[in-house]
C-alpha cells in the first residue's frame, strides 16, 4: 500500500536489497521471515511492563481506525497504528521480502503465467474474542472492497486502493477451498510481485462475524463501517498485537496488548501516541522523558548533547519514498492551464537547489532525489538513470525557459495573455527544516519570476484539502509531503496513473499511463521485469508530475531504556513492529 506522510516520519535504520519474483512458483522461494537484516537483536534479556510513548509528527493527527480507508485519511501514521490492530495478509519487511512469521498467510502458490493465486492462512491466527482467522474473514474483507470501490459509494468511500495492483475489477473470483485456503483467479496475466504486493496485500481479514452487520444490503453494510471508521471504540475485535484503549483527537491515543495475540506477544503494559505541536515541543518531551520514543528536527542537532548526554540514541533512516512540491493541475484549478505545461514543471524543477537544502537545512543528512524512487535506501527498483538530475538547478535557465515560452516579467512576475505566475503553495508545518526549505524555493523560485505565497497547516489538514475535489481551487502547489510505498511493488498507477487514488494532483498522460501498465505485465526474466519498472520511472522523471525534492533522513531519538526499536523498526516500508520493543527498568 502506498500512503501519504509528512517530511518527518517516525521511521529508523537503513535497508536491505529486494529480488524480484518471476515465473512458476512459491512465493516463500524469495521472502525471509528475519524483521530487519541489518540489526541484531537487544543483549538484554527483555523484561516485562513500562509504558513506551511514541511522538507523531508535528502537528500531525490520528484519525481513522479501520483498515479500509479512503484518500482523505490515507496516511502513513493512520496505519502504523492500525497494523499494530490487525494482522495484515501479508508483512514486507525492510528487505522487501515477505515476513510469513508475521502474515496471516503461511503461503502463497502461483502459476507461470501470474492468473491464479493460492493462498494458504496460518490457523494459528485468532481474533481477540477467540475466534480463528478464517478464510471467511478474507472473502468478507473482498466484498467489502468490492463495494467501496464503486465511484457512486456512499460517503465516506470510494476506497483509496480502487484499481491499485488491479483490485478489484481485475479479478475474476476470490473462493474459499477451506476455513485456511483460498484462490484469487485474475482476468489477465499479471506480474507476480506486482499483484502480490499490491493486490493480494490489500486483503486484509476483518472480523465478518462481528462485522458484517447487514450480510443481505452491502450498500448498508458499508455506509455502516464508513461512518465508523473514525470511531475509536469501533474496532473491538482484533487480531493484532494491540487493543486500542483510549483516544483523544490531537491528544493522544492508548494501546494496550492484546491478551490473546497468536504471535510475539508485546511485554509492555502500554503504547501510547502523542500529538506534538512543534519540533520543539518534541524536543522538550524527549529531554523531560514525557516521550521516549521520537525524532529530532535536523535543525536541533547542535543540542542533541541534551539528549546524548542522558544515553539517548539517535539514528538516521531513509524510507523507500519521495517528497515533492506538487502542482494542482486538477479540474477546477485555476492554475491548472500553467502547471499543464512540461516547460513550466521544468522551470520549477530548475529552481530546486537540492545541494543547499542538503548541506544547509538538513545538515548532511538527506538524498537528493529526482524521481519517483531513491537513491538510498539502496534497492533493485531504483533506475541508474535516476541518480543524477534531469534538470539540474539553474535560475537563469529555467527564466529564459519561460521567456522561450512568451513569458515576461511585469513587476518582478512572468506574466502571458493575461495570466500570472502567482501561486499559493501549501505545506505541513511544524518543523523547522520544512519552513526553511520552502522559505528557500520561494526565493529561488522568485528569481526566475514566479511568486510564490506560503501557507502552513497541519498535515492532517494539508491531506485533507488535497484530497477533495471541491477544494480544488484552494491551493496551487502543496508541500511538506509525499508518498512512501509502504512495502508495494513501486510502479505509479494510483500516484501518477490517470484517476489514481493518490494523484491528488490531476496529472494525466496517455503514455505514462501506459508505461504503468507494462509494468503490470508478467516478463520471462527479472531482467525485463525491473526494465519495464525503470522505462515508467525515467518518464516520469522527464515529465514531472510533481517536483521532486530530497528525501531527508528520519532522525530517531530512543531512550536508554527502550529497547529493540531499531531492530524492529522496518524502516524501508515505515512499518514498525512495536509488539517488539520494551522497556527495561532504569
Amino acid at each position: 500500500m502506498k500512503l501519504k506522510k509528512s517530511v518527518s516520519a517516525v521511521v529508523a535504520m537503513a535497508a536491505g536489497t529486494a529480488l524480484l519474483v518471476t515465473g512458476c512458483g512459491t512465493s516463500t522461494n524469495n521472502t525471509s521471515n528475519s524483521s530487519n537484516s541489518t540489526s541484531s537483536t537487544s543483549q538484554l534479556t527483555p523484561q516485562k511492563g513500562g509504558t513506551i510513548t511514541v511522538a507523531l509528527p508535528p502537528q500531525t493527527d490520528l484519525n481513522w481506525y479501520f483498515p479500509l480507508v479512503n484518500s482523505s485519511y490515507d496516511s502513513l501514521y493512520n496505519f502504523q497504528m492500525i497494523d499494530m490492530l490487525y494482522k495484515p495478509l501479508i508483512w514486507i519487511g525492510s528487505n522487501y521480502k515477505i515476513n510469513y512469521s508475521s502474515s496471516v498467510a503461511d503461503k502463497i502458490q502461483y502459476n507461470k503465467k501470474g492468473t491464479v493465486y493460492h493462498v494458504y492462512l496460518n490457523p494459528k491466527w485468532k481474533w481477540s474474542n477467540g475466534q480463528p482467522v478464517t478464510s471467511s474473514d478474507v472473502l468478507f474483507s473482498w466484498n467489502v472492497i468490492k463495494a467501496i470501490s464503486a465511484p457512486n459509494a456512499p460517503a465516506p468511500w470510494p476506497y483509496v486502493n480502487a484499481g491499485v495492483g488491479d483490485i478489484p475489477n481485475g479479478v475474476q473470483s476470490v473462493v474459499a477451498n477451506g476455513p485456511y485456503e483460498f484462490t484469487v483467479t485474475l482476468k489477465q496475466p499479471a506480474n507476480q510481485q506486482w499483484f502480490i504486493y499490491n493486490g493480494l496485500s490489500q486483503l486484509v481479514p476483518l472480523p465478518a462475524k462481528v462485522l458484517n452487520k447487514y450480510p443481505n444490503n452491502m450498500t448498508q453494510e458499508i455506509k455502516y463501517l464508513g461512518q465508523n471508521g473514525t470511531n475509536p471504540n469501533f474496532d473491538t475485535v482484533v487480531d493484532g498485537p494491540f487493543k486500542l484503549q483510549n483516544a483523544v483527537s490531537n491528544q493522544s491515543w492508548t494501546l494496550v496488548p492484546n491478551t490473546a495475540y497468536s504471535g510475539h506477544k508485546s511485554l509492555v503494559d502500554k503504547l501510547i501516541f502523542t500529538y506534538e505541536g512543534s519540533n520543539a515541543a518534541e524536543f522538550a518531551a524527549l529531554k523531560t522523558g514525557t516521550v521516549n520514543v521520537g525524532y529530532i528536527d535536523q535543525s536541533q542537532l547542535g543540542a542533541k548533547s541534551a539528549l546524548t548526554s542522558m544515553g539517548d540514541k539517535i539514528t538516521p533512516s531513509y524510507s523507500l519514498s519521495f517528497f515533492d512540491e506538487m502542482p494542482n493541475m486538477n479540474s477546477g484549478s485555476k492554475s491548472a492551464s500553467i502547471f499543464k505545461h512540461l516547460y513550466v514543471r521544468e522551470a520549477l524543477m530548475m529552481g530546486e537547489d537540492q545541494q543547499s537544502m542538503n548541506q544547509y537545512i538538513y545538515k548532511g543528512f538527506a538524498e537528493s532525489q529526482y524521481g519517483p524512487l531513491p537513491p538510498q535506501p539502496d534497492t533493485a527498483f531504483t533506475s541508474p538513470e535516476l541518480l543524477k538530475p534531469l534538470y539540474p538547478f539553474n535560475i537563469e535557465a529555467g527564466k529564459k525557459l519561460l521567456e522561450e515560452h512568451g513569458w515576461h516579467e511585469v513587476n518582478g512576475i512572468m506574466t502571458k495573455n493575461g495570466q500570472q505566475m502567482k501561486f499559493l503553495m501549501i505545506y505541513s508545518g511544524g518543523t523547522t527544516s520544512t519552513d526553511d526549505q520552502v522559505e528557500l524555493l520561494k526565493e529561488d523560485w522568485a528569481k526566475e519570476g514566479i511568486d510564490v505565497t506560503l501557507k502552513s497547516m497541519p498535515f492532517s489538514t494539508l491531506e485533507s484539502v488535497i484530497s477533495n475535489p471541491k477544494d480544488a481551487n484552494q491551493w496551487d502547489l502543496a508541500a511538506g509531503q509525499g508518498i512512501i510505498y509502504g512495502g508495494s511493488y513501486p510502479t505509479g498507477g494510483e500516484i501518477f496513473g490517470t484517476g489514481g487514488g493518490l494523484n491528488s494532483g490531476g496529472y494525466s498522460n496517455p503514455e505514462m499511463d501506459a508505461l504503468i501498465k507494462a509494468t503490470h505485465q508478467p516478463y520471462p526474466t527479472q531482467q525485463q521485469s525491473i526494465q519495464a519498472l525503470f522505462n515508467y520511472e525515467n518518464y516520469v522523471a522527464q515529465q514531472l508530475p510533481v517536483i521532486f525534492t530530497d528525501n531527508p533522513a528520519s532522525l530517531t531519538v530512543t531512550a536508554a531504556n527502550v529497547h529493540d526499536v531499531n531492530t524492529y523498526s522496518n524502516p524501508v516500508t515505515g512499518y514498525p513492529q512495536m509488539n517488539y520493543w520494551w522497556v527495561s527498568s532504569k
